[in-house]
């Protein structure tokens, strides 16, 4: 097993993409402006770059299709359990699976924290700022294009991680240069904002045609009273999109998007980020030690929030239109996940076994490529070579599971080779 290096240069962590999580003091740059960032010597930050890689293993092992393999052992609860936490809530609520997305998006305000004041003294500010567009619009073009695979023309939608990160990332870099008191006013006011539009925008009335826009008439999620204003392609952000999307030449008419994603999630998701930066600022600040306290008791507070919010029946716990209680209780969600692999890690200095994910964390980028990229192709060269029931061999019930090892062993291989090659994707 190899050791994961303590203190190694490399590429900018910006965007959750790249390996680098930096620690140091705030310098001020420039006469006008103090930046809440840092310049310092590049150290890495393992526990971060371990639960980015965490948190792409999760996105890369859907390959193991662990819901084909539940159907056809219903009677295993652990097959079922684990089925259960590889794939996405219908709406309300969580699986481990919904975690992916918005920890993505926590790391890329965690890395900024560290890259922020050193890009800005090495740049200034206008031009790292521009630097931050350009890779904002290469991510958004990224997203499109992945999502476009496939398609008789591209597919302008802007619902997925990259895209959603992309529409963001500007704002979150002006942010950067607010305090971390500002920060938490400026998570208040976008989360409060986004709520109040949502609120006002007329409901569905009872003649609404639910069949239209992709909602079965078995649909078992549709909420009354001010709930109802975040009801399954009837709200604010699926008028936005039924608008926006077909501003853009497509195959057909935009009406729904079946699973409920929606362009004008980038602005909650924004607020994820915006806790990411916080996160970040208090790792980096407390360096060497680590504020676990601070982790627990605020993630605590964040899912408590979030909670409240839908219980009271004042906001849903709802990922896939990304409420803003979900931001609050995904946030505190990820908080508790940072202070696990901190612990481990930093604390009680367990870094050998995080060896294997760190391959993954140190080229998030690349490994969400390859994962919407390879898959078909890997799976018909091995049947090609080896025969069309090479994955049958155990039996067809195990067969899904032993296809995706088959796929995953490939990603990771590859990612292996990038590593000790020192090969690492950057935007």
């Amino acid at each position: 097993m190899h050791d994961i290096p303590p203190n190694t240069k490399t590429a900018e962590a910006a965007h959750g993409s790249a390996p680098l999580s930096e620690r140091g003091e705030v310098p001020a740059v420039g006469a006008a402006l103090t930046l809440p960032g840092a310049a310092a010597p590049t150290v890495r930050n393992v526990a971060v770059d371990a639960y980015r890689g965490f948190v792409m293993f999760l996105m890369m092992a859907e390959v193991l299709q662990l819901a084909k393999v539940a159907a056809a052992y219903p009677g295993s609860w652990l097959i079922n359990v684990l089925a259960y936490h590889q794939t996405h809530v219908a709406w309300a609520g969580a699986s481990l699976h919904d975690l992916i997305q918005p920890s993505f998006s926590l790391l890329v305000g965690v890395a900024l924290a560290y890259s922020f004041a050193r890009r800005v003294a090495e740049d200034g500010f206008g031009k790292a700022f521009a630097h931050a567009a350009w890779r904002s619009l290469i991510l958004i073009a990224l997203g499109v294009f992945l999502r476009s695979m496939g398609r008789q023309q591209t597919n302008f939608t802007f619902e997925d991680t990259l895209s959603q990160i992309g529409m963001g990332y500007p704002f979150l870099f002006l942010l950067a240069t607010q305090s971390t008191r500002r920060l938490w006013i400026a998570l208040g006011v976008i989360l409060g904002g986004y709520w109040l539009a949502w609120a006002l925008f007329p409901v569905a009335g009872a003649g609404y045609d639910f069949a239209a826009v992709g909602v079965p008439a078995d649909w078992t999620h549709h909420y009354t009273g001010l709930m109802a204003h975040w009801n399954k392609n009837a709200n604010l952000g699926q008028a936005f999109d039924t608008w926006f999307l077909n501003l853009f030449p497509r195959e057909r008419l935009f009406v729904a998007n079946r699973g409920g994603y929606l362009t004008l999630s980038f602005i909650p998701t924004l607020g994820t980020m915006i806790l990411g930066l916080i996160a970040g600022r208090q790792l980096r600040g407390a360096s060497p030690r680590i504020p676990l306290q601070w982790l627990l008791v605020t993630g605590a507070a964040l899912v408590a929030a979030g909670v409240v919010l839908h219980v009271a029946g004042i906001n849903p716990i709802v990922k896939r239109i990304w409420t803003p209680a979900w931001t609050l209780f995904s946030g505190g969600l990820c908080y508790l996940l940072l202070a696990g692999f901190s612990w481990v890690i930093d604390m009680k200095g367990y870094r050998r076994w995080a060896f294997p994910l760190v391959v993954i964390g140190l080229n998030s980028i690349a490994a969400y490529v390859v994962a919407h990229l390879w898959e078909s192709f890997i799976v018909s060269s091995f049947k090609t070579h080896l025969g069309q029931g090479i994955f049958d061999l155990f039996g067809t019930g195990p067969a899904p599971f032993v296809e995706g090892v088959a796929v995953l062993a490939i990603y990771w291989g590859t990612l292996y080779w990038m590593y000790n090659r020192k090969v690492f994707l950057r935007i």
